[in-house]
């Protein structure tokens, strides 16, 4: 049954995959929902609906950026959207998802179910500054679900930016506001897509940014 879930999940996302990455997808739902009472991965009252919230949520960022091969992810957390879209890049020649999570139990989280999902994810267990722009300076895409207003993630993955991957960043109802003060500091040039999850989200892509002399 999960790993028809999983089709369905993906389906709602506008992306076709495999069995084998629905097969990945469920080992992924299944340790998640494992872990998640001792380790607090994500919150109690969405894994009801896991496949809509947390699955579909991320396999969504995949349509913006087909062609990427390099993820990195920071503030990784449960795993999302890292594992699953490394569940859906794991049969694709050259990639790699980057999980950067500073909780050590958090870590410990993520690399067993790299492990056993049989992905292509490598774990950092420190903090972002400490990773972005010394042992990770490129990537293709960088991404960051649920963890600081975007004027935050926008000087953390800066130094990627400069270098040419492209932000990916989930978004709620409060879009608008943080696009306006990050704007305050930074120079860029969003585009905004509509979440297939939640009709007040928003995904924002980013390239090209310039920190403002303020």
């Amino acid at each position: 049954m999960s790993v028809e879930q999983a089709l369905a999940a993906a389906e709602r996302a506008g992306i076709a995959v495999s069995r084998e990455t629905a097969g990945r997808l469920a080992v992924y739902v299944a340790l998640l929902q494992r872990w998640n009472p001792v380790k607090n991965l994500v919150s109690p009252h969405t894994l009801g609906e896991v496949w809509e919230r947390h699955v579909t949520d991320s396999l969504q960022l995949l349509r913006l950026a087909p062609e990427a091969r390099v993820w990195v992810d920071m503030g990784s957390g449960g795993g999302l959207p890292a594992l699953v879209i490394a569940a859906v890049l794991a049969d694709t020649p050259a990639s790699e998802v980057h999980c950067i999570e500073s909780k050590l139990g958090k870590a410990a989280f993520l690399q067993e179910a790299a492990r056993q999902m049989r992905v292509p994810v490598t774990v950092w267990a420190r903090r972002i500054e400490d990773v972005v722009g010394h042992d990770l300076v490129t990537a293709d895409v960088v991404t960051a679900r649920a963890l600081a207003p975007l004027k935050d993630l926008l000087r953390l993955a800066n130094p990627l930016l400069k270098s040419g991957a492209v932000g990916i960043f989930p978004k709620g109802q409060d879009v608008a506001s943080e696009l306006t003060d990050a704007a305050i500091y930074w120079k860029f040039d969003p585009r905004s897509v509509p979440s297939v999850t939640d009709p007040r989200g928003r995904i924002i892509v980013i390239q090209g940014v310039e920190r403002r002399a303020v």
